[in-house]
């Protein structure tokens, strides 16, 4: 089914589907649905299709996001459709896309409407609107998470594949696990924040929403970068997911640490988790969570909540009865911070971020539950404050920190509830959170999202492909800046990524002249990871590439530790006898160092 980023955009591109088919498709899809709590605003559909059947005069080998429906925040400003941070007496109409709206566009993508939320941004439930509560479409009594709660259901409900968010505390993660999808909250500053209403302006980012972490990284990839326009904004870049690492070491907290008031479904669905995984090759490290709890404290008991202020003054000065009563009980509290109270409060801050610093020392990111239980909304409704904060519990603290974060589905209850964990690391770590992420997806064997669409199984081959490229993994001599190495070049051949095998395999130095590493293929687990190179090359040049390898090396499919298949080098059983074995030194590169 044509559902996720990467399948719609291959039947653009084949022409099985046109741009302005998908858009049609879902336009008639969110008639259908028939939940007007989900978008605010929704765009033209006449001008949205003749937007899309003006992409047929670009090139769609170019365009990663070619005729993609999106839907936006409305607290992320879009060229011509109103502003209104879900508050009517706020809104205003911009004449500029904000930037990460922009680069999206320039990408393929076509806005198709802007999305309800907790007004101002300010809540994790998906319930503070004067435009309604959007229907969780996995469990319809359940809230739908907030604040960007109709970008988290029409994602989910396939009214769109994707979906921009905000998240200062949590609003693109708890949302994402309540509604059985992936939501991705970079790195402060890798995605401008130009365009944007303001929550906590120095934590603030714009998040993701799809179905795919795949799908996700796609359109981060579109989106990231330095902008001129936003000075928060940091000179990173995002070049797509990682490899999937070859020693993963996860953080878990301590026993006795992680708190699930009394859901003890919430519970062993982490413990599951967990279990899951152990068993893709992960170990788990026990670290401190009380300094992340003291720093989460910090956000809605600190001078965090004066930025929210700040944006809505003026408003609560003029007319206070037209903010959310919620929204302005929590935003007016900004108003008496003083000084002393901030620069204490900064001067902790930075004492926590060094503890943070060193509970990432040893492992390559924390897993966590994405919330601690779930509520319904007449449960929210009835105490609105204190649940919201407890499913902040494992996410407001993660901004204040200068982390990245990954909010995965991982299991649906017994109970019908989503259950999802999210992987948290330093900043600039997005690529490999997003490597680590996609695996642990496909393994949990969900259907995506609230429609029962199946995931399909991991790309067979490398990303970064175009025309008719074919990739090959090199282990030895080709390698870069080795002897070989020029041969690939001079065939028109590029690196696509350095990245190592599933641990199946053993590597041996041949008793040939000069010296080859053979890779043989063992039983699964039973050998190492060995390191490679993944190099592109065009169709006639792989054939030429092929035909002059020399025996006893051969091509096969090679398992990468990610679970992707690439073809490469191997050797026979039968051609290692007398031949040396090097699969300690972790690759040809480590070995020929050693011996020269």
């Amino acid at each position: 089914m044509t559902e996720t980023i990467a399948a719609i955009v291959a039947a653009h591109r084949a022409g099985e589907l046109s741009p302005a088919q998908t858009i049609a498709r879902s336009f008639r899809r969110i008639r259908d649905h028939a939940d007007p709590a989900i978008f605010i605003t929704l765009r033209d559909e006449k001008d949205a299709i003749a937007e899309a059947e003006a992409l047929a005069a670009k090139d769609a080998t170019q365009l990663p996001l070619y005729g993609i429906p999106v839907a936006v925040k409305d607290n992320i400003d879009v060229a011509c459709l109103p502003t209104t941070a879900a508050c009517p007496a706020y809104a205003y109409t911009p004449s500029l896309d904000a930037t990460a709206v922009a680069r999206l566009r320039a990408a393929g993508a076509i806005v198709i409407g802007k999305t309800n939320l907790d007004q101002f941004a300010t809540g994790l439930v998906g319930v503070r609107s004067p435009y309604g509560i959007p229907r969780n479409p996995m469990r319809g009594d359940l809230v739908p998470g907030g604040s960007s709660s109709g970008s988290a259901v029409a994602v989910s409900a396939g009214l769109v594949p994707l979906a921009l968010g905000t998240d200062t505390a949590g609003s693109g993660r708890v949302p994402a696990m309540l509604n059985n999808i992936v939501g991705l909250k970079p790195s402060l500053g890798l995605v401008s924040t130009a365009g944007v209403v303001p929550a906590c302006r120095t934590l603030d980012c714009v998040s993701v929403f799809a179905l795919t972490v795949d799908d996700a990284a796609t359109a981060l990839q579109a989106m990231a970068g330095p902008d001129g326009a936003d000075p928060f904004s940091r000179n990173r870049t995002f070049a797509g997911a990682g490899a999937f690492p070859a020693d993963l070491r996860l953080g878990v907290p301590r026993d006795g640490q992680l708190i699930f008031f009394g859901d003890k479904a919430q519970e062993a669905a982490y413990e599951a988790a967990l279990k899951r995984w152990s068993g893709l090759g992960a170990t788990l490290v026990g670290f401190d969570l009380e300094p992340l709890y003291e720093t989460a404290r910090l956000l809605y008991e600190g001078p965090w909540v004066t930025e929210r202020y700040l944006v809505i003054r003026n408003l609560l000065a003029s007319s206070p009865d037209a903010i959310h009563p919620v929204t302005r009980e929590i935003t007016i509290a900004g108003s008496r911070i003083s000084a002393t109270e901030t620069f204490a409060a900064l001067y902790r801050l930075q004492a926590l971020r060094r503890i943070a610093e060193r509970a990432f020392n040893g492992i390559d990111a924390m897993v966590l539950p994405t919330t601690p239980t779930v509520y319904t909304t007449a449960q929210v409704l009835a105490n609105p404050i204190e649940l919201n904060a407890r499913l902040g519990t494992y996410t407001n603290f993660v901004n204040l920190l200068d982390l990245c974060a990954l909010a995965l589905p991982s299991a649906i209850r017994g109970d019908g509830v989503p259950f999802g964990i999210t992987l948290v690391a330093p900043a600039g770590h997005d690529a490999q959170l997003a490597g680590m992420g996609r695996v642990f997806h496909a393994e949990t064997r969900l259907t995506l999202g609230a429609k029962g669409v199946a995931q399909t199984p991991l790309r067979e081959t490398a990303s970064g492909l175009s025309g008719d490229e074919i990739p090959i993994a090199v282990v030895g001599a080709h390698l870069s800046g080795m002897a070989l190495n020029g041969e690939l070049k001079a065939l028109g051949g590029r690196l696509l990524e350095a990245t190592v095998t599933a641990p199946d395999y053993r590597l041996y130095a041949l008793k040939t002249t000069p010296p080859k590493p053979g890779m043989l293929r063992v039983e699964t687990g039973a050998g190492a990871s060995i390191e490679l190179e993944i190099w592109a090359l065009p169709a006639a040049s792989f054939g030429k590439f092929v035909a002059a390898i020399p025996p006893p090396l051969s091509i096969g499919t090679v398992r990468l530790k990610d679970g992707r298949g690439v073809k490469g080098f191997l050797v026979e059983a039968a051609d290692i006898n007398g031949a040396r074995e090097i699969s300690a030194f972790g690759g040809w590169r480590a070995f020929v160092a050693k011996a020269g």
